[in-house]
């Protein structure tokens, strides 16, 4: 029988499931930061559109939960580190789908794993063994058997802001493995949101532009899903453990093959497929190793 120490089975399907529709709804917010860009919405509108209306998911969520008292923080200048090194990672994220085909977008964003390996040696003083730099090293030739260079359907500039995104997303997470146990998942959303949005309001008068319906509800969704998502993404990490949740992040690939085709009438190639497949196994195989390291 499951101890109390043990997720129970349904508690890790239902974690999986939260982690699934979390990566769908992810895919969903690159698109509608594609679409945004290709309308002529500058990127900190876009930030703006994508945070403060997150607000609606995310603070609903905390009344119902923890309530609003759980916002106090006494650790602000932590928060702001972590929301200026993730504002980093969302502008390159939606940097790079405005320069590359969404599929290719999404696959420099799994890259974060690796880049979460190097900054726990660099930041937190961790011990890496030679099994995860291995996986490190494999991973980024993942990244440059994706990107074809020579051949590419964007170009290095959108590659650049890809890797930057997510070396934006992994200090992020770093950044949060640091904070000390008094800042709750709801308190760090919160203050990341916040921020993201005042510097996104802050570029209006530095031209914005006036949404027409169909963008107005684009701009709306993305940060209503996105709100969703960093909720389901919570969810999930309560549920199940790490090593479970982690290989399910890659059938966003799918998603971002779907909607790149269907909205853009992007084509996936045997190259995206193989790069990857690489990146994929090498932070598969890091999350498996952190498994082993820290007997979670």
């Amino acid at each position: 029988m499951p101890t109390a120490h043990t997720p129970l089975q349904r508690d890790i399907m239902l974690g999986v499931l939260a982690r699934l529709a979390a990566v769908f709804c992810v895919a969903c917010v690159s698109a509608g930061a594609k679409w945004m860009a290709a309308g002529g919405a500058p990127l900190l509108q876009i930030i703006f559109c994508r945070s403060f209306f997150a607000f609606i998911p995310i603070l609903l969520h905390i009344r119902s939960t923890v309530g609003f008292g759980a916002l106090k923080t006494q650790r602000p200048w932590r928060h702001l580190t972590r929301s200026a090194v993730g504002l980093m990672g969302m502008s390159g994220s939606f940097l790079s789908v405005a320069y590359l085909p969404l599929v290719q977008a999404v696959t420099l964003a799994f890259s974060a794993p690796l880049f979460m390996t190097i900054l726990s040696v660099v930041l937190l003083k961790e011990r890496v063994g030679w099994h995860r730099w291995l996986a490190v090293f494999v991973g980024f030739a993942g990244v440059v058997i994706a990107m074809r260079p020579g051949d590419m359907h964007g170009s290095p500039l959108g590659v650049f802001f890809g890797l930057m995104g997510a070396m934006g997303a992994a200090s992020a997470m770093t950044s949060i493995r640091s904070m000390p146990r008094s800042e709750s998942g709801p308190t760090i959303v919160f203050y990341f949101t916040l921020s993201c949005s005042v510097v996104g309001l802050a570029s209006a008068p530095f031209g914005w532009i006036t949404p027409g319906p169909q963008m107005l509800v684009v701009m709306v969704g993305t940060g209503l899903i996105g709100g969703i998502a960093q909720l389901l993404l919570t969810a999930a990490a309560r549920l199940a453990p790490l090593p479970i949740l982690a290989p399910f992040d890659y059938t966003q690939l799918i998603w971002a093959t779907g909607l790149g085709y269907f909205v853009w009438g992007e084509r996936l190639d045997g190259w995206i497929i193989a790069g990857a497949a690489v990146i994929a196994a090498s932070g598969v195989y890091i999350v498996w190793r952190e498994k082993l390291v820290r007997g979670l």
